[in-house]
C-alpha cells in the first residue's frame, strides 16, 4: 500500500472521530470556497498552494494533535520518502549554506521558474550571533553544531529534518523543503555543513 493510500485511510478513519462541531464540513467548505475567491494563479504561484493534503489535513482538524499512534505511522511513511544523496555525502558547503539560508527569494508570481530559491531560515530561527533579526517560530540554531557534534547520525537527522520536517514531526510547522522540491539536493547538504561544520559562524 503506497504511503497516499495509508494517509487517505488514516484521514478518513481519523476524522470519524473527530466530533461534529469540529469537523463541521458544510463550514469548512464554505470557508475554503470564500478563501479561494481570492486566490488566483499568477505565474507560478499556482492557487492550488491553498489545498490541503491528506497529512496537513490530519494536523488541521486535529488542532495539530493526532492520535499518538497515526502520528507515528504517518512520520514513519514520510521519513521512507526522504530520498538521500547518491554519493552517500551530506556536507556540502557552509558559505554557499549560510547564503541560502538568509535568502527568502524563490516560488512567487515574479520570479523565474525553475531558479533555486532560498531556505529563508532566518524567518523561523536565530542562525548566529551577529544577526539582528529573526525570527522565534523554530528553536535557535546557535552553536548547533557545537553542541551536538558532527557525526554521521546526526548528518543523517539534519538532513532529514530539512528535507522532510514531517518525518520526525507531524505537524511541524517547517516546510517539507526536500519533498516540495523547494530546496536541491546540493542545497539541503549545504545547510547541514552550515548547521555542522566546526567553521561554521553557527558554531563560533
Amino acid at each position: 500500500m503506497n504511503i497516499t493510500a495509508r494517509i487517505s485511510i488514516l484521514a478518513t478513519a481519523l476524522l470519524a472521530a473527530i466530533p461534529a462541531a469540529f469537523a463541521d464540513g458544510d463550514h469548512r467548505a464554505k470557508a475554503i470556497a470564500m478563501m479561494k475567491q481570492d486566490f488566483v494563479t499568477k505565474g507560478q504561484a499556482t492557487a492550488d498552494r491553498i489545498s490541503e493534503d491528506g497529512l496537513q489535513a490530519i494536523c488541521n482538524r486535529t488542532g495539530n494533535k493526532p492520535p499518538e499512534t497515526i502520528a507515528k505511522q504517518l512520520e514513519a511513511d514520510q521519513m521512507a520518502g526522504v530520498k538521500y544523496p547518491a554519493d552517500g555525502k551530506l556536507l556540502g558547503d557552509w558559505k554557499s549554506g549560510e547564503k541560502i539560508a538568509q535568502s527568502g527569494r524563490g516560488f512567487t508570481w515574479s520570479d523565474e521558474p525553475g531558479l533555486p530559491v532560498g531556505g529563508n531560515c532566518y524567518n523561523c530561527h536565530q542562525i548566529a550571533p551577529k544577526e539582528t533579526s529573526f525570527g522565534t517560530v523554530g528553536p535557535t540554531l546557535f552553536q548547533f553544531g557545537k553542541l551536538r557534534g558532527n557525526t554521521a547520525d546526526i548528518q543523517k537527522y539534519v538532513y532529514s529534518k530539512i528535507y522532510n520536517s514531517k518525518s520526525y514531526n507531524l505537524c511541524s510547522e517547517m516546510p517539507r523543503f526536500g519533498h516540495i522540491g523547494a530546496l536541491r539536493e546540493q542545497q539541503i547538504k549545504d545547510l547541514v555543513a552550515l548547521l555542522l561544520d566546526p567553521e561554521s559562524p553557527v558554531n563560533k
